[in-house]
């Protein structure tokens, strides 16, 4: 009986000697590869090489490295040009990322996806009052918008301030447009623009999912030197 009392009490030593030492380590093996979600794939490499251009009264030129009125440049108080980087702009509703050789390659994944530029422009809105967005669609989808909404200190993003582009809507596939903003002529918000300090602005491609856009540039620019003001122009 000792015999037996004493084999029990080694093996409970041996148990809780045991317990005290860590655990061997095991092998982590490498997991297994699972297959994308077509969902959160970035957008597909479609190429815009073979766009045609939409002729209009403004133009980009390479050599430059400019937007143009008329064979004379204009002078932006911000122009980005996406050589290998998102140069600040996210999106909402989708996603964004630099395109193969340059541009911004954007897809929309959700209902009225926008794209937003970085804050901190602290440009004057008297001085620069048009906006350029050159741009290719890529894919098809529904219900184009073209909005452009932007943000001062005075107020953020609102349908109450906003315009629609004079030149350039509703980009077909394979067709590149420049998208041309007259700030002065708001469609909702009267001089805002006009007599605000800019600080970003939002622009609204496709209001439905589905789309894809190469984005080529986008300046903040001064008017043609050779504009007519606003209140000369002819009515449409």
């Amino acid at each position: 009986m000792r015999r037996a009392a004493l084999a029990i009490l080694a093996l409970c030593a041996a148990l809780v000697s045991a317990c005290d030492n860590p655990r061997p380590r095991e092998p982590q093996l490498e997991p297994s590869p699972q297959p994308p979600n077509a969902q959160t794939l970035p957008p597909a490499s479609r190429s815009a090489d073979g766009a045609m251009e939409r002729p209009g009264s403004y133009a980009w030129d390479a050599d430059a490295g400019a937007f143009t009125s008329n064979g004379q440049p204009l002078r932006a108080g911000r122009l980005w040009t996406f050589e290998g980087s998102t140069d600040g702009f996210v999106m909402v509703g989708g996603e964004v990322l630099p395109a193969e050789t340059r541009g911004l390659r954007l897809a929309a994944r959700a209902y009225d996806p926008i794209l937003r530029s970085p804050s901190g422009l602290a440009l004057s809105g008297a001085r620069f009052n048009h906006v350029l967005v050159r741009v290719t669609r890529l894919a098809p989808s529904t219900d184009w918008d073209g909005a452009l909404h932007y943000v001062t200190a005075d107020h953020s993003e609102s349908a109450d301030f906003m315009a629609q582009p004079f030149q350039g809507a509703a980009p077909e596939v394979n067709e590149t447009v420049i998208l041309a903003y007259d700030m002065r002529n708001l469609k909702a918000g009267g001089d805002d623009w006009a007599s605000s300090v800019i600080e970003s602005i939002r622009l609204d491609f496709d209001n439905g999912a589905g789309g894809e856009f190469l984005v080529h540039q986008v300046a903040i620019i001064e008017p043609p030197a050779t504009e007519s003001p606003p209140a000369l122009r002819p009515k449409s």
